[in-house]
């Protein structure tokens, strides 16, 4: 049972970290262990306090090199469900389970709203890990959305239990090239009846699959934890950084506008803070 648990690794995420790890706290960490792809594409940074005019990758060298030196170490997992029980978290992250006593929610906005349908069969044929339920759909005709390099990986793992994989990649050179795999325009809904039975794609046609993959950098927080109040994209919070889930905080871009460093810095920091408040109450 870990004290806390914090999903993303970007600024907020880091902030944090660092101040539970101050604490001693026994706390586990997921993301991308290069932290955070946002701040890395900036070109100049101005406005973080200290750091004078710096590039986004030197700020970023600079966010890696303190979590190395603190002992932090991301575990570069995607968490694809939390289950809030009266004590704790049960976390879902690559087929594995974790518990903790108090939660970070430090995802970022998690852009798109997924496809018309998705929402409705998640569970029943529409998957966010190929790990956790690829088994499932062997032998049987799937779809995948790849929405990056690094989940190509996951879809050649598909490829090799599946019949037929219709592949719709979100960005251009995807390199996955298999016998088996078929590669679609872009899904325009989800459809099905109990369980999810056909996609509708752009080009007009209806394809008959047993599940739909969506390998996404990041699940919407709504859809990870069941009872989390949103406002559009960003999730609710006061400020303590709590969300209308007991135990469970929210810090940075996730919790709306300005989306800047400075600000996710200064909430993961509160966040950590009310997390200590609640493990020593």
């Amino acid at each position: 049972m870990y004290d806390a648990a914090i999903i993303g690794t970007g600024p907020a995420g880091l902030s944090a970290a660092l101040c539970l790890k101050l604490h001693e706290k026994n706390l586990i960490w997921f993301g991308s262990p290069a932290m955070s792809a946002k701040v890395e594409k900036s070109e100049k940074i101005a406005n973080y306090p200290g750091a004078g005019l710096v590039s986004g990758e030197e700020l970023n060298a600079r966010f890696r090199a303190h979590a190395e030196a603190m002992g932090l170490t991301p575990v570069d997992q995607m968490v694809t469900s939390i289950m809030p029980t009266r004590d704790y978290f049960t976390v879902l992250a690559n087929n594995e389970i974790y518990e903790a006593k108090t939660l970070l929610l430090a995802t970022g906005v998690v852009s798109g709203k997924g496809f018309p349908g998705e929402q409705e069969y998640l569970g029943r044929g529409v998957s966010y890990c190929a790990t956790c339920d690829g088994f499932l759909y062997k032998g049987k005709r799937i779809a995948v959305f790849c929405g990056g390099k690094r989940f190509e990986h996951e879809v050649r793992y598909l490829a090799e239990i599946a019949e037929k994989v219709y592949l719709f990649a979100g960005y251009p050179d995807c390199a996955v090239d298999a016998p088996n795999v078929e590669k679609i325009p872009a899904i325009r809904e989800v459809r099905g009846g109990l369980k999810l039975t056909s996609l509708a794609l752009a080009d007009g046609r209806e394809i008959e699959v047993s599940a739909l993959f969506c390998l996404r950098g990041a699940v919407a927080p709504a859809t990870l934890l069941p009872g989390l109040e949103m406002d559009g994209a960003h999730i609710v919070v006061n400020r303590r950084q709590e969300t209308s889930v007991p135990g469970c905080y929210a810090a940075g871009d996730c919790t709306g506008r300005p989306y800047q460093l400075t600000k996710a810095v200064g909430e993961g920091n509160v966040a950590a803070h009310e997390m200590l408040e609640r493990m020593e109450s």
